[in-house]
């Protein structure tokens, strides 16, 4: 008799809510293990900020069905990591639950985002409308109930609503309610978005705070977000909170999957894709020294049985595209870098307020990291904002194809411009330099305009621009960016797949305002003798590619001039 094959189980996709993905025995990669990391650590208020999509919904879900006194959930954990540890599982059961989220709250519109807030408040209060039958309960304290459920309340009494909840919930079960919030910062994100970013801020704080500082009706507090944002801006004077990102090594495994988890997954459904490609196209996330897969690509290329770029829609990525459209030239020049499959060194902070982007351009890298566009690597905690903290890169293949395709302004990705760049740059790299000289000058002369080139900005920008042009070559080079060899640092560096292929250095040189006495042939010659003694390419002979061009570019505003060595 043949063998029956056994039912697979599904791959849930969409799906956040835990007791669902059990009881109708979907796959589901256990992370019951975090109930263990927040009952030890004794911790009252806890934030748990990290990208979207990499499983903060269904934590939080789990989290509510293990603390939920209001039915026997018990059952739900058997079997699970969290079952073995017999003295955490005495707490399951024991509080009631209050939770919110935040998710859907994203309006361009200041008055119709509070309206769904008044909403969720409203719901709350609805699904614990048996409280208001309790003797404890004063009667003034039944009227604000009541305009709560039908929707007369008055601003000031929704900011307080969280914390009397605690209380009402308190008095009446004898035991302190745990709250769970999740996505707490998508009208944050959405006010300062659509300009009404002071008024979302002060109702966030003034609800959060009530019922997380000094409450003594509360047992915990977990919350999840994609920033920490600023204690200042919402969390003021709560000191009994700790966050634990992605920066740091409590529950770093417990947000996306680890590499086991992933081989595990595919072998449970026995699927045709290569492991490798995989972790090409979606490792590369640093959450303190553990690699993370992004969840919600894995799911879907397991389920499809086919890799995708299944991140790219789950948002509108509108403030990445505002922040990129608004880059001066040196971001720019560093986005370049990304794209081309290099890192930039930059200090990032995971504690800030989201005007200080405007006031502080170099913010764009924390906020691309906690929002998982980049990979942090030799993180040094302590280090202050005018130093380098942390390496920079893009994570995998789903996250360039996002830049490239979605975030990346129109002046890196123009078909027209790329279409130049892919002949300037095969001119380059076929040998053809004489010529590649003579359409270099000439593109530049007849495309810039003398705003862009600005005597002071003209060394950054060109340097962005042959970045973009030699972004098509990055399957067959490694493209360095303003990085150590020999005795100095060069400009940009190609490197070579094939050692047997040219290196190619490049040395640009700015005239700008101050030494108008300079002219372009004096300049020339200097960066010559500059390359020579500084010995740029020894990095490239230590790696084996001994066909080295050095080629050397002097810029005095659309002027430009270049000279092989």
């Amino acid at each position: 008799m043949a063998h029956m094959k056994t039912k697979k189980k599904h791959i849930p996709i969409g799906i956040s809510n835990f007791k669902r993905i059990i009881d109708d025995n979907l796959y589901y990669v256990d992370k019951t293990l975090l109930i263990k990391d927040i009952v030890d650590s004794g911790t009252l208020v806890y934030l748990f900020p990290r990208p979207r999509r990499f499983g903060k919904t269904l934590n939080l879900s789990m989290l509510k069905y293990f603390y939920s006194c209001s039915a026997d959930y018990s059952y739900l954990f058997k079997d699970l990591a969290i079952s073995k540890e017999e003295e955490i599982m005495e707490k399951q059961g024991k509080h009631p639950v209050i939770y919110l989220t935040f998710k859907d709250v994203k309006d361009k519109s200041c008055k119709e985002s509070f309206t769904m807030i008044y909403d969720l408040i409203t719901e709350l209060y609805s699904n614990t409308r048996y409280l208001i039958n309790d003797d404890k309960m004063s009667e003034r304290e039944k009227r604000i109930f009541n305009k709560i459920l039908d929707g007369t309340a008055s601003h000031a009494d929704y900011k307080l609503s969280l914390k009397q909840m605690c209380k009402y919930l308190y008095e009446f079960h004898q035991t302190n309610p745990v709250i769970l919030i999740d996505e707490y910062d998508t009208p944050i994100h959405a006010g300062y978005t659509h300009d009404y970013y002071d008024e979302i801020v002060a109702f966030m704080r003034d609800f959060m705070s009530g019922a997380l500082k000094d409450n003594e009706h509360l047992e915990k507090a977990i919350i999840t977000g994609i920033l920490r944002v600023s204690q200042e801006s919402i969390f003021t004077g709560l000191n009994n909170i700790e966050v634990f990102s992605m920066l740091s090594e409590i529950s770093n495994d417990k947000f996306g999957f680890t590499e086991e988890e992933v081989k595990e997954m595919l072998a449970y459904r026995e699927t045709t894709l290569d492991f490798e490609a995989i972790k090409k196209h979606y490792n590369g996330y640093n959450f303190s020294g553990i690699d993370i897969y992004n969840p919600w690509s894995i799911l879907n290329s397991v389920k499809n049985n086919k890799l995708g770029y299944y991140w790219l829609n789950t948002s509108s990525n509108l403030l990445i595209k505002k922040m990129c459209q608004e880059a001066d030239d040196d971001v720019k020049h560093d986005l370049q870098v990304l794209v081309n499959g290099g890192r930039i060194e930059k200090y990032v902070n995971e504690d800030f307020v989201f005007p200080e982007l405007i006031t502080d351009k170099n913010l764009i890298w924390s906020f691309f990291m906690l929002c998982g566009y980049l990979r942090y690597d030799n993180y040094v905690l302590g280090k202050r904002r005018y130093e380098v903290n942390a390496e920079l890169s893009i994570p995998n293949e789903e996250i360039a194809y996002i830049f490239d395709n979605d975030v990346i302004p129109i002046w890196l990705m123009k078909k027209a411009k790329k279409d130049i760049y892919l002949n300037l740059a095969n001119l380059l790299i076929n040998g053809d330099l004489q010529i590649f000289q003579k359409d270099f000058k000439e593109f530049c002369m007849t495309s810039f305009s003398y705003h862009d080139v600005g005597y002071k900005e003209a060394e950054s920008f060109y340097h962005a621009f042959v970045l973009g042009m030699l972004s098509c070559l990055k399957e067959s080079y490694q493209i360095r960016s303003n990085r150590e060899s020999g005795l100095g640092r060069y400009d940009i560096m190609l490197i070579p797949n094939d050692k047997s292929a040219r290196g190619i250095i490049f040395e640009f040189k700015n005239l700008n305002s101050e030494y108008l006495e300079d002219n372009i042939e004096d300049a020339i010659e200097s960066a010559k003798d500059q390359v020579n003694k500084k010995k740029y390419r020894q990095e490239l002979m230590a790696l084996g590619v001994e066909n080295i061009v050095h080629l050397i570019a002097v810029f005095k505003g659309k002027e430009v001039e270049t000279a092989i060595l």
